[in-house]
């Protein structure tokens, strides 16, 4: 068995990155690509490894050169070079072309150069039994260039190309992973024949793939595919690609770090099921989604709205004065300019989301935290710990963020007037009350409410209870007309999109099925928190929120959860430990709730982490 890697391109769209080389010498996490993959193929007793160069060749050759044959990246690895002189006028099928002759002296591995790859997917390639065959990905939408078709049997039937690509078929397509295994039979009778009439026929600037679709077309089921499954891959075009590659191969005390700082993003990671960020799993109906679809193409091509129709349309939707709301881009962006308009003393309680306090003067804060396991708090104990303090605005997150704890409606009233008879403005952020048990009769936004209580703002991220964060929607009520005017200077005429705005229009057509998408995810909370309980290292606390807030019990610590999730069953999770306002000498996770398969997914990962 002897492996070819092609490295002939130019890799214009990594931009600086191959200014000065070429594709498979860019590191990811520190090791270049040529040297992972030589060192992953030093381990299978391979007769050879022919690399095609072409862009930077001379200095890839010298890299590989300059390795000892002793070192880890080569052990005893005998490497050999052909040169694509014109590799700026071609494409891959002539990089393949010029080793024709060595293709058919041996069983082959053919091998891309800008892969990065599990080390199990060269074995499983190599242990299967085929002659000839393709790893192949179910696929994905961060994927592009060769996909395939195959049957129940495996068999690849079609090569897609890409003016064959059809989007409404996309549940039947496979990515080629662009390493292949072929026996010397099938190159000497097959693949070189044909190679050498496609190239005299149609040119030189063309894809090796291109052969195999003819191939099989015409010769039955000679080429198989091998998929995947959730072993790691990626093939690194761009600059997204290299950050996307090494967020998968981080090593352990990277990997933490490299997704959380993404804030989201995650569809381009393949079948990854994030707990990390919160949404409602079962809303929008699958009505309300077909409608968005239906107007794509004109919301794409339109420009929206402004502030002034946007209002109206988020008062309708909300049953809000259009003089008591400010729709905005995320509940983000509102946050922002509410925490510039205060410059005295802002109340927080802690452990919170540390977007309010992130944008406020440290100084300036007065913080509360909860003298108890489960950082339960009640409106007396804000009005009896904050009376003395001289404050000037108070933040209230309800239901709480991580901690899931919940003041009743009644109660929060209650503070609302203390604040009114304190000169008070208390910012109620309720972006999971709709979470909560009695969701139906828990928000604060009505005109009444508002009006009996004028220094009250309520903020509201749709993201959360409405499942739509790609929407980036939020909104804030207050019948402190000045402060609402304030706000609207402040944003952009034109700070929601299209879609956003779509959303709210139509939205009052399915509120019902909002209700029942409620109702069915608190019977779904209650009964993933029962599966929690169960796990022998967490201490659960109570939520009226769509996350539980989890203490880790030893012999593990939440970040050895987090990773063995992350590596083991490709779930993100998240580390609270060492956050504000949780006890730093205790380990905690907060863990969002799912549907119910992926609740069940989790559990089964969680009940399979090794035992001591």
């Amino acid at each position: 068995m002897q492996a070819i890697i092609l490295a002939a391109g130019m890799g214009r769209r990594l931009g600086e990155y191959t200014k000065n080389q070429t594709k498979c010498m860019v590191p990811v996490n520190g090791v270049r690509l040529i040297d992972r993959v030589l060192g992953q193929l030093s381990k299978l007793q391979l007769q050879r490894v022919i690399i095609v160069t072409g862009y930077k060749g001379k200095e890839l050759r010298e890299h590989i050169e300059s390795l000892p044959l002793s070192s880890s990246k080569r052990k005893g690895l005998k490497v050999e070079f052909v040169e694509n002189p014109i590799y700026d006028k071609t494409n891959n099928i002539y990089s393949l072309s010029l080793v024709k002759d060595q293709l058919q002296e041996d069983d082959t591995l053919l091998i891309e150069s800008d892969l990065i790859l599990s080390d199990r997917l060269f074995e499983m390639i190599l242990e299967n039994p085929y002659p000839n065959l393709a790893l192949v990905a179910k696929y994905e939408t961060w994927m592009d260039g060769t996909m395939v078709r195959i049957d129940a049997d495996d068999n690849i039937v079609n090569f897609i190309s890409k003016d064959a690509f059809d989007y409404n078929d996309v549940s039947s397509y496979y990515k080629t992973v662009n390493v292949y295994k072929f026996d010397k039979q099938f190159l000497r009778e097959k693949y070189v024949p044909f190679l050498d009439a496609y190239t005299k026929a149609v040119g030189l600037n063309e894809y090796y793939e291109n052969v195999l679709r003819i191939i099989s077309l015409l010769s039955g089921h000679e080429l198989k595919a091998l998929p995947i499954g959730n072993e790691k891959w990626y093939e690194i075009d761009d600059k997204q690609d290299l950050d996307i590659a090494e967020a998968l191969f981080a090593d352990e005390k990277d990997v933490l770090r490299k997704y959380y700082g993404r804030y989201g993003g995650f569809w381009r990671f393949p079948q990854m099921l994030d707990f990390c960020y919160l949404v409602n799993p079962y809303f929008p109906s699958q009505r309300m989604k077909d409608e968005l679809r239906a107007n794509f193409d004109i919301l794409l091509t339109e420009y929206p709205s402004g502030m002034k129709v946007n209002t109206l349309i988020a008062s309708k939707c909300f049953g809000v004065s259009e003089d008591y709301i400010v729709p905005g881009n995320g509940a983000a962006e509102l946050i922002k300019i509410l925490m510039e308009q205060s410059t005295h003393k802002v109340g927080f309680i802690r452990p919170t989301f540390e977007e309010y306090p992130n944008r406020y003067d440290k100084e300036q804060q007065v913080t509360y935290v909860p003298r108890n396991d489960d950082y339960r708090y009640t409106a007396n104990d804000l009005m009896a710990f904050f009376g003395d303090k001289g404050i000037q605005q108070l933040m209230l997150i309800n239901p709480d963020n991580p901690s899931g704890n919940f003041i009743p409606k009644t109660d929060v009233l209650r503070l609302a007037q203390w604040c009114e008879d304190n000169h008070i403005r208390l910012v109620v952020d309720e972006s999971f009350v709709d979470f909560s048990t009695d969701y139906a009769t828990n928000s604060l936004l009505s005109d009444k409410t508002l009006e009996d209580y004028p220094h009250m703002v309520v903020m509201k991220s749709i993201s959360k209870s409405f499942g739509v964060p790609g929407l980036r929607l939020g909104i804030l009520a207050s019948s402190d007309k000045g402060l609402i005017a304030t706000i609207k200077k402040e944003v952009s005429i034109w700070n929601l999109n299209s879609f956003a705005e779509f959303y709210m229009q139509i939205y009052n057509k399915y509120e019902k099925d909002y209700q029942r998408a409620c109702a069915k995810f608190v019977a779904e909370r209650d009964d993933f928190g029962c599966q929690l309980g169960t796990i022998p290292f967490f201490r659960v606390m109570s939520s009226q929120a769509n996350y539980f807030l989890c203490e880790v019990l030893p012999p593990y610590t939440a970040s050895e959860i987090v990773i063995y999730m992350l590596k083991k069953h490709n779930i993100l999770t998240r580390d609270c430990s060492g956050k504000p306002g949780l006890a730093p000498h205790k380990q905690y996770m907060r863990i969002a709730v799912r549907n119910h398969e992926d609740n069940s997914r989790l559990i089964q990962a969680l009940r399979e982490l090794p035992q001591s």
